[in-house]
């Protein structure tokens, strides 16, 4: 059973977002898709102070079982990567929502964070 914090909001490409109190939001995958993903091997970062759109393509995680493409939740520039990963990418499996973070973003529209969905919701969408 996946742990999904209460607290996060989430896309339906399993990223989960913190919303930090300077209206940045804190990026990761969850705790399913690191599960389904198994042990993480490798992470291709976003591109610093780059601009991608809600849903475009902008990480990679690799696994010894595949690759999965990980999908920016909103719109906005990528203000901070998490570079430890770099280094320690099976930080993902061991903490995805502490120091497994993958990303920081400066969103473009803050209105875009109403299309993410609550943990039920989450929950609901992995049960399926």
């Amino acid at each position: 059973m996946s742990h999904i914090p209460e607290d996060l909001k989430y896309s339906s490409a399993h990223t989960w977002c913190e919303i930090q109190g300077d209206g940045l939001i804190r990026v990761g995958i969850t705790d399913h898709a690191q599960e389904e993903l198994g042990d993480i091997v490798f992470v291709e970062l976003p591109e610093l102070e780059r601009n991608y759109a809600s849903g475009e393509e902008c990480a990679v995680v690799e696994s010894v079982k595949s690759a999965s493409d990980i999908y920016c939740p909103v719109s906005g520039e990528i203000i901070e990567i998490n570079s430890d990963l770099e280094d320690t990418p099976e930080k993902i499996n061991s903490d995805p929502y502490g120091d497994g973070w993958i990303f920081m973003l400066k969103p473009d529209d803050e209105k875009e964070l109403e299309d993410l969905i609550d943990a039920t919701a989450y929950n609901e969408l992995i049960e399926e």
